[in-house]
């Protein structure tokens, strides 16, 4: 579809297309039958070989097809028939023809006299791979423009020769063909030239060698490739070669453009660059003032986009593989799919991408000049205006400053430098690792830090900036983290509360990013970031040993709505699929997309829990969806692995026992599980039982993530004794007939998690057979509470305070009056069984009249409050929910009366 832009001027007002098409009679016929459509990979094929059949050499003929396809975009173009991504795609094919056409002949005439290049480890023929750059690369290609290159081919050795042939070495060999390939490209002849050829981007730039091995290739990216070649490679498109070959390249070069970690230092680097070009840019409008009002590298133009765009790919690039296209506008369009722009932004600039480059466009039709400023004369300027659909010349500037407004803008809110020196009005305290405890002392006197805690925080922060780690940093991270600790001192010092432990923790994290030069450079570069952090640190202990283990989650602090958002589920179990499936058949790649999934979801979860957003119930629900969603998707992609899988989707589920059971989960909560399958198959037993071990490996493994669960299985049948995976039938004839009671106190707290439904369906209607079986309730008594003395056995309580879990009148008596309510009458009482919490069943066995309202009410109530205190205690960072009995006095109380009412 056109772009938005009526042009007021047609072809015939481009001087090149004038020329061009007055030059020979049949050239007017020859533009508009190849202007009735698009031009594609089939109309070069055969207009060049009419004029080869004509009798023209190759290289004429395909100079006069490059000005065909020239003045028929324009003729298209300005018609208005044509719009941006016509053209540049066009020209992008073009080029990729023109170039495999040229190769493909001239690598016939070179074997011929030379013979055929042989790989001398592999004994493989070495092709040439082409790599286009820039534009070309990005399928977004000028109608002038010049064409960036980079000649590669993947082993060394010589030429295989016949009688009469001259031997070469495979890269002499290659020279002489890029060499030639250059000319019949680039050399202006009578009929022009097809493209100019640049060949600056390759290694060592035009000192280096014209072509490159692979390992050539490799060790120039791995010990001297510059931040500029990261940003430049992102744009490197094969135009020709092996496809094996292409693909070990590209596995050659990945690891240089887009790394494994979330790179914010690519934001200074671009910025760098960004710097250099416009100090250029405006060197040579002060030596030539015609060349002024660069639509390209000026304010607000083409190139401020194109880094805008690709600051995302770098950052993001290597763990997110839908962030590597080579396209500007692909790229702008993803980063609002992914909300890392907003929407309306991403739409301003495409807009103003379209624009510009259709400005870029008319400014090259006047002459077919690679050119990118605007004409000093002023009647050329009106004709580029009313190519624009622009009446007059004011209104082409009105709407080009308007453009160029919202890019300045927008790159400014990306790249503006938050390391510049403060401002005189700044909290910052300016103190680095060169200064001594007394200094520091009064710069955090200065901030305002407790008078109490100055001494011991300057001996802190001092050992710091001495500690051998942080001393043989280079420059520019020392800097930085000078940077981070000045911006955070008045932020500590802002808390009013525990400061102390906060700077303390905050430099512990601090110690172990320090040699992730990218982690340092987010937090100065988006000081938003670390004032949630120092908030989060300075509210949660565990928090803080949390981000210091996976300092990755540092990307989630830059923006408050993912932080705040409300879960969707629904579409993280889809997210989580589509990811998993970018990465079939690698199983260390899968394990760690599902920790960093867990690892972003439990952030976003702990953010709006400080904040005060979740209830504990609210909180533990959640939890425990996540690890539903994480359960199932582990199953489905462990199933793929198993190569003697013989079926789809395995008739296997797994059952939630515990917290996970109870939906009651917490942050480091265990998963309790148990395996179920039901299928008759002979090799059913073996398969599901490698689907279970394996299930776990993943749950537990240490990766670069982390880990993702722990998982418990004592409570299958037999216990550790069992088998690791139960057929459904044998499962049954357990809980029926050999179950202990503890057993079915457990099974008060089960449910279906994760796997086949079918499966889940008969567990639940069995879960509720075995729950409603007809009791002797003594001995129903008297196993319980003999349970419950060995529980408190194996867990003493040898301090002074209450332990809010084992301790009489906590949480586990609560939880055993709850299981004991429901095996001795949930045979009245069906509506028991239900798998509702502690809470909702104390309210309901008070509604049934089993026990005292008001009691229940202030049982349900004490249990509300212990999670409450156990899940803010864990916050701390502490192991065990000891408290002082105390601030608990009555609530412990009204727990050990409804334990006597209940067990007399």
């Amino acid at each position: 579809m056109p772009d938005q832009t009526s042009p007021l001027a047609t072809a015939q007002d481009s001087r090149y297309f004038t020329r061009w098409t007055q030059a020979d009679p049949a050239r007017p016929a020859l533009v508009a039958a190849a202007a009735a459509r698009a031009m594609d990979h089939g109309f070069f094929v055969r207009s060049l070989q009419a004029d080869l059949d004509a009798g023209l050499a190759l290289n004429a003929a395909m100079r006069r097809l490059r000005n065909l396809v020239v003045c028929t975009l324009i003729e298209r173009d300005l018609s208005g028939r044509a719009d941006l991504a016509e053209v540049v795609a066009t020209m992008t094919a073009f080029a990729d023809f023109a170039v495999q056409t040229h190769l493909e002949a001239l690598m016939r005439e070179q074997t011929a006299l030379y013979g055929e290049p042989i790989g001398e480890e592999s004994g493989r023929l070495q092709q040439m791979i082409v790599l286009g750059m820039g534009k070309l690369g990005g399928g977004e290609l000028n109608v002038s423009s010049d064409i960036d290159l980079i000649f590669v081919y993947p082993e060394d050795g010589d030429t295989r020769v016949e009688d009469g042939q001259k031997q070469l070495s495979n890269h002499e060999f290659f020279v002489r063909l890029g060499k030639k390939l250059i000319g019949a490209l680039a050399e202006i002849t009578g009929d022009g030239f097809t493209f100019r050829v640049d060949m600056a981007l390759r290694p060592n730039g035009n000192s280096g060698p014209l072509v490159a091995s692979f390992n050539m290739v490799e060790e120039y990216l791995v010990r001297q490739g510059r931040e500029w070649e990261r940003y430049a490679w992102t744009k490197a498109r094969a135009l020709t070669g092996d496809p094996q070959d292409i693909a070990v390249l590209e596995a050659i070069s990945r690891p240089f453009i887009f790394r494994r970690y979330l790179d914010y230092g690519s934001i200074d680097a671009l910025r760098s660059m960004h710097a250099q070009i416009r100090a250029e840019v405006k060197r040579q409008e002060a030596l030539h003032p015609d060349r002024s009002n660069n639509v390209k590298l000026g304010r607000g133009g083409i190139r401020e986009i194109e880094f805008a765009s690709q600051v995302f790919q770098l950052i993001r690039g290597g763990r997110d593989p839908e962030l590597r296209d080579r396209s500007t506008r692909a790229t702008l369009r993803t980063l609002a799919a992914k909300n890392l722009l907003a929407p309306q932004v991403v739409e301003q600039l495409l807009a103003a991408y379209t624009f510009l480059r259709n400005l870029e466009h008319r400014l090259q039709y006047l002459e077919d000049a690679q050119t990118h400023t605007l004409p000093v004369n002023a009647d050329d300027l009106l004709l580029v205006a009313r190519m624009m659909g622009c009446p007059d010349t004011a209104g082409l500037l009105q709407e080009l400053e308007a453009h160029r407004r919202i890019v300045a803008a927008q790159f400014d809110a990306i790249f503006n430098d938050k390391q510049a020196a403060p401002d005189s009005e700044s909290d910052a305290p300016g103190i680095n690792d060169a200064d001594g405890l007394e200094a520091i002392a009064d710069a955090l006197k200065l901030v305002g830090f407790p008078e109490a805690d100055i001494e011991d925080g300057a001996k802190r922060l001092h050992l710091t900036w001495q500690s051998p780690r942080m001393q043989s940093l280079p420059e520019q991270s020392r800097n930085r983290l000078n940077t981070v600790i000045n911006a955070a001192l008045p932020l500590i010092s802002a808390l009013h509360y525990d400061q102390l432990p906060t700077l303390g923790r905050l430099l512990d994290f601090l110690e172990a990013i320090a040699r992730r030069a990218a982690y340092l450079a987010l937090l100065t570069e988006y000081p938003y970031a670390l004032t949630r952090l120092v908030r989060m640190i300075g509210a949660s202990g565990w928090a803080a040993t949390y981000l210091t283990q996976h300092p990755i989650l540092l990307d989630e602090l830059l923006d408050d709505r993912n932080l705040k958002a409300g879960s969707d589920w629904t579409a993280f179990a889809e997210n989580c699929q589509r990811q998993l499936d970018t990465a079939p058949g690698d199983t260390e790649r899968q394990m760690d997309i599902l920790r960093e999934l867990h690892h972003t979801e439990l952030f976003r979860l702990l953010a709006q829990d400080l904040e005060g957003d979740l209830s504990v119930e609210k909180l533990a629900d959640e939890l425990s969806a996540l690890a539903d969603i994480l359960v199932a998707a582990t199953i489905k992609a462990v199933w793929q692995t198993i190569t003697q899988r013989h079926r789809e989707a395995p008739q296997f589920a797994v059952i939630a026992y515990g917290k996970l059971g109870g939906k009651e989960l917490g942050y480091v909560s265990d998963l309790d599980v148990v395996f179920l399958y039901d299928d008759d198959d002979q090799e059913a037993p073996a398969l599901y039982a490698k689907l279970a071990q394996r299930f776990i490996t993943w749950m537990t493994s240490h990766t670069p993530a982390g880990t993702l669960f722990d998982v418990d299985i004592a409570l299958r049948p037999d216990g550790a004794s069992g088998l690791l995976v139960s057929p459904l039938s044998s499962f049954e004839k357990y809980q029926l007939n050999s179950a202990w009671i503890w057993e079915h106190q457990a099974l008060t707290r089960a449910r279906f998690c994760a796997g086949d439904a079918a499966i889940g369906e008969r567990f639940e209607a069995l879960r509720e057979r075995v729950l409603r079986q007809p009791r002797d309730y003594e001995k129903l008594e008297e196993e319980v509470l003999s349970m419950r003395r060995r529980m408190r056995e194996a867990h003493p309580n040898r301090s002074s305070q209450f332990d809010l879990k084992h301790d009489e009148g906590g949480m586990i008596d609560i939880e055993f009056i709850v299981q004991y309510l429901v095996l001795r009458h949930a045979p009245e009482h069906p509506q028991l069984t239900g798998d509702i919490g502690n809470i909702a069943l104390l309210k309901l066995a008070a509604q049934l009249g089993l026990i005292d309202t008001d009691l229940a009410a202030e049982a349900a109530n004490a249990y509300r409050l212990f999670r409450k205190l156990q899940h803010q205690i864990r916050l701390q960072g502490a192991e065990r929910a000891h408290i002082d009995a105390e601030r608990v006095e009555h609530e412990r109380a009204c727990v050990i009366r409804l334990w006597e009412t209940v067990f007399g």
